[in-house]
């Protein structure tokens, strides 16, 4: 399989009794005194560097005691110490059933792993993104000054390791060395709940203050179908294709099934119901409605647990957790997407091959138009701009260096905010 491995309904439109009112105006002219908001992007899943760090681990014997190894998309200098297997296997988490005094789920890394995030805040951090850094240098911004870089580690969900604390300070040390110019917020793919969580974990007052707008690129807001097969197939983090061997395809399914972000990344059944398969196996259909079934008939403990809690984990489709500022969204469509593999059974450790049968729709060969376009429901957001840029036939890799992409971000940088008051109840 392509990259689009991973990856046409109605818009959904659920609208909820307002928890606020707005009132205010937006303008839509920049005066020509102010400078471009400064930017702070949210990398996609696994497109940050992660820098493992093993010391006399004993965990995986098989695997050297001590060490290091990066993980992220595309990465040109593998570990020739640490095979994918042991890197899958040290990048597991430890789950237990207990939370933390803040009531969040508690994990852990592997004895004797630790992990740390590569140049945090600089372009550095997120070498996928070289096109658009040029872009906006060709447009007289800095790197490092005001494009800046929120990393994160993709095991992990938003309420967990300090992000929103790490995240604020980034962001408000942006603003500061940017003579006070409220900051650009762009995210990317299934890690865009990282800004929406930050923007609804966050006063009015600081977003008033801090945040200049919103441009979430093919956000995977309500999950995405084939998630659940990463469950049983596993996934390759340098570049997207199945394992090739059982042995891999186990280690690596068990390390995702372990990860509380592929369960936030995973079809949300509320939004998706039944309207399509995301597993077939022993002759059954399972859709995201039926996920909880799927994880019982495989005896998938940890899964269980944690499907309970990150399932649609991300809230954003009703009026307490819209994002109240300016949002400039943008989508891929048109294009035929997986969005489910049949199975022939729920073995952990499958192997996908080319001849196996692939359960597509149309989306943006990454994400289906089910998730894609469930943030229609902030068309409901008072006072706020928001706007869905359709870009047809442009798929989910190509869209953050799109000419037509970079232009309007560029454009929307250039925009005065809107002005709108917001009291809560």
């Amino acid at each position: 399989m392509k990259p689009g491995f991973l990856a046409n309904c109605a818009a959904l439109l659920f609208v909820g009794a307002c928890a606020c009112a707005v009132t205010g105006r937006a303008e839509t002219v920049q005066k020509d005194h102010q400078p471009s908001a400064p930017v702070v992007l949210f990398p996609a899943f696994h497109f940050t560097r992660l820098k493992f760090v093993v010391t006399d681990q004993h965990v995986v014997p098989e695997c050297p005691a001590t060490g290091t190894f990066e993980d992220w998309f595309q990465n040109p200098n593998p570990s020739s110490e640490f095979s994918q297997i042991c890197q899958d296997k040290l990048m597991t988490l430890i789950y237990e059933r207990r939370h933390s005094e803040k009531g969040r789920s508690h994990f852990a890394n592997q004895p004797g792993v630790h992990v740390r995030l590569e140049d945090f805040g600089s372009t550095a951090s997120a070498p996928f993104y070289e096109p658009l850094y040029a872009f906006l240098e060709k447009n007289g911004y800095q790197r490092d000054k005001n494009i800046r870089v929120a990393g994160y580690d993709s095991r992990l969900t938003p309420d967990l390791g300090d992000f929103l604390e790490r995240t604020r300070a980034l962001i408000e040390a942006t603003y500061h060395a940017n003579d006070n110019t409220p900051v650009h917020l762009v995210a990317r793919s299934n890690m865009h709940n990282m800004g929406h969580s930050l923007l609804t974990h966050t006063s009015q007052h600081w977003k008033n203050k801090y945040i200049h707008g919103f441009t979430p690129i093919a956000g995977n807001w309500a999950g995405q179908g084939i998630f659940y097969s990463v469950l049983f197939t596993g996934l390759n983090d340098v570049d997207f294709t199945p394992p090739a061997d059982a042995e891999s395809a186990a280690a690596s399914a068990r390390m995702y099934q372990s990860h509380p972000s592929s369960y936030m990344s995973a079809a949300d059944p509320k939004v998706f119901g039944d309207q399509e398969v995301v597993l077939e196996a022993n002759g059954r259909d399972y859709t995201p409605e039926d996920n909880m079934e799927l994880f019982r008939d495989a005896r998938l403990r940890v899964a269980q647990h944690l499907a309970a809690r990150y399932i649609g984990f991300v809230k954003f489709r009703t009026p307490r957790f819209f994002p109240y500022v300016d949002v400039y969204a943008e989508k891929g469509s048109g294009l035929q997407t997986a969005v489910g593999l049949v199975l022939p059974d729920l073995t952990v450790g499958q192997v996908v091959g080319s001849s196996d049968a692939v359960f597509t729709r149309l989306g943006d060969t990454n994400q289906e138009d089910i998730t894609n376009d469930s943030i229609e429901v902030w068309r409901n957001m008072p006072c706020f701009r928001f706007e869905l840029t359709d870009n047809p036939d442009v798929d989910h890799f190509s869209l953050p260096s799109n000419p037509g992409v970079l232009e309007r971000l560029l454009a929307n940088l250039r925009r005065t905010k809107s002005t709108c008051s917001v009291d809560r109840d």
